[in-house]
């Protein structure tokens, strides 16, 4: 068998997206047949993709996009940080972002049945990069928002690169306002909406799960205070709205100024432009929310490896 050379390896490389060990290794076992080497590295990472699948992925980046009256935000996870800087990632995210706003997609679902720009279905692209990078990736969740007429508005706090990072928003403005008009508010309110975590639009909206919750540890405390049966349910009324207001969009007051209400905001800008606006629906989405992060399987294998 003819030597390796490193002009192989790294021509492999650059096309399989393997390790330049496992691209020497394929060269070895294909006696230098370099398609051979792209179909052995292919077969191998496809295999490994499936158990890699099974790890936890609890970072990576949430991309927006926008085109007028209509947004949509993606949350795509990895299990290291580490790939959220990696080039081959933050393409694929920036692109399956574009897909999901041409599809109009509210589900990951959607999103891998979908055609992916450079060819084949997200689906392929998606398991070809769990196996070329090295560990686990999915497509989480999406949500498309839309107006009939005005603005959707999209702000990203910790941004990686344009259009994707830590918490991804999205604020829809139905208006007849111009563009400008709605494109300030819109942000202004996209970056409260960021730091001030709203559960819902407004008080109707909040999950009822989340309310029954609240409400039995509104009553656990009041009970404590040792108070007839009748004030107690009135104590946990009064807990409750007081929860309702501070987590319903709409009702929050503004963090510019901590007085007016999200509500009063939109009214008042809608009364600077001379025209109605109205705050029809928002996204946000921040990584890894909800989900349990541990120690995966990758970093335990990168621990063993250099001794910890």
């Amino acid at each position: 068998m003819s030597a390796i050379t490193a002009a192989a390896v790294k021509d492999l490389r650059e096309r399989s997206g393997a390790g330049m060990m496992d691209a020497k290794k394929a060269l070895e076992e294909t006696n230098g047949d370099m398609e051979a080497a792209v179909d052995l590295l292919r077969a191998k990472g496809l295999a490994t993709a499936a158990k890699k699948s099974s790890r936890t992925a609890a970072e990576g980046l949430v991309g927006v996009a926008v085109d007028g009256t209509k947004g949509t935000a993606v949350e795509v996870n990895s299990q290291t940080d580490f790939v959220a800087k990696n080039e081959q990632f933050q393409d694929f995210v920036r692109k399956v972002t574009g897909v999901a706003l041409g599809v109009g997609a509210n589900d990951a679902e959607t999103i891998l049945a979908a055609a992916y720009p450079d060819g084949g279905s997200v689906q392929e692209v998606l398991t070809n990069n769990i196996a070329t990078i090295g560990e686990n990736q999915v497509i989480r969740r999406a949500r498309t928002i839309s107006v009939t007429n005005g603005r959707v508005v999209s702000y990203v706090h910790n941004a990686a690169t344009a259009g994707m990072g830590g918490i991804g928003v999205l604020v829809a403005l139905e208006s007849e306002a111009d563009a400008a008009t709605l494109d300030g508010l819109g942000k202004q309110l996209a970056m409260h909406i960021a730091a001030a975590f709203p559960l819902a639009l407004d008080e109707s909206g909040l999950d009822q799960e989340t309310m029954d919750r609240e409400a039995a540890i509104a009553r656990e405390k009041a009970a404590e205070s040792g108070k007839p049966a009748e004030i107690v349910e009135k104590m946990v009324e009064g807990a409750m709205k007081k929860f309702a207001k501070e987590n319903a969009l709409l009702s929050q007051l503004f963090v510019i100024d901590n007085k007016t209400p999200i509500s009063e905001v939109v009214a008042q800008a809608g009364k600077a432009a001379g025209k109605d606006i109205k705050l029809v629906d928002y996204v946000r989405y921040q990584l890894g929310e909800g989900i349990e992060k541990e120690v995966s399987d990758f970093a335990a294998e990168v621990a063993a490896a250099v001794g910890a």
